[in-house]
């Protein structure tokens, strides 16, 4: 986002407190400042990039029930002038959610809905402010990861029902051209809560937690050849997290280091080969 990273929504402090705070990170300066706060806080939101405007997409809220209430809002942010404005909600509301931009859209895939996991494929145009349905994801499921490569959509990893004792080592490819998908070669390890970036031709899959701790793994697919490699291992393990692209480097930010509801401030970055 023009060199700069933010941080958005989530948990801080405990379950019970979610935040609006929106944060911004210029890495070449190594300073944080704070910007202007969400309408609401939400956490597990699905955010992606289009045009130099930040999408929070979905996610969840605290209700009357429950921390888990899952949110069908679309909220745009202009860093320019520092202001948020609401956009046309998402059809099946859902947190846990991936998204990732494909030809200037937003594809939001998967999710835990209200009445559990969701394969839905919904896709927002910012230029229409408009919805259109895809081709459902195959294996429904939440905490997973998305990100595009050569036109594109992997979904990749995940949990069953929002439990870490479920997860996935379920790779997905979409193609937008015959809206299909198509079962890929499977995450080394299976994980949830995870994070993915790509730089190049492959994607860094960072992060996650399962019912024994949480994961440092860092490993990357390569589309191409269908295949997957072990990277160098994150110096904190933590599930939750978020990553963002900056120069060829990849920064993996906050957290929480142990399973279930923890928290952290960490910011690592990880230089792929050719990174500048």
């Amino acid at each position: 986002m023009k060199g700069t990273i933010y941080v958005v929504g989530g948990f801080q402090q405990g379950l019970s407190f979610i935040t609006p705070a929106v944060e911004e990170y210029d890495p070449k300066a190594d300073r944080w400042r704070e910007r202007a706060p969400l309408p609401g806080g939400l956490h597990h939101a699905g955010i992606g990039v289009v045009n130099d405007r930040i999408y929070v997409i979905g996610g969840f809220e605290h209700s009357l029930l429950s921390i888990w209430s899952p949110l069908n809002t679309v909220h745009e942010y202009d860093p320019a002038a520092d202001r948020w404005t609401t956009r046309k909600p998402m059809p099946t509301p859902r947190g846990a959610l991936a998204v990732a931009v494909l030809d200037g859209k937003l594809h939001a895939v998967g999710g835990y809905s209200r009445n559990g996991n969701t394969d839905a494929h919904e896709v927002y145009d910012p230029a229409t402010d408009a919805w259109t349905t895809r081709a459902p994801l195959p294996t429904a499921r939440d905490h997973h990861a998305a990100a595009v490569v050569g036109g594109r959509l992997y979904a990749i990893g995940g949990r069953l029902n929002r439990q870490y004792s479920q997860n996935l080592s379920v790779t997905e490819e979409y193609d937008p051209a015959t809206d299909r998908w198509t079962r890929k070669a499977a995450l080394p390890t299976a994980r949830s809560g995870i994070t993915a970036a790509v730089v190049g031709d492959h994607i860094y899959v960072f992060g996650g937690e399962a019912v024994a701790g949480t994961f440092n793994e860092n490993e990357a697919y390569h589309p191409a050849s269908n295949s997957w490699t072990v990277l160098a291992p994150m110096p904190t393990a933590r599930h939750g997290l978020g990553s963002a692209v900056v120069d060829g480097r990849i920064y993996v930010l906050s957290g929480g280091p142990t399973p279930g509801g923890s928290f952290s401030n960490a910011n690592e970055m990880f230089g792929p080969t050719g990174a500048r």
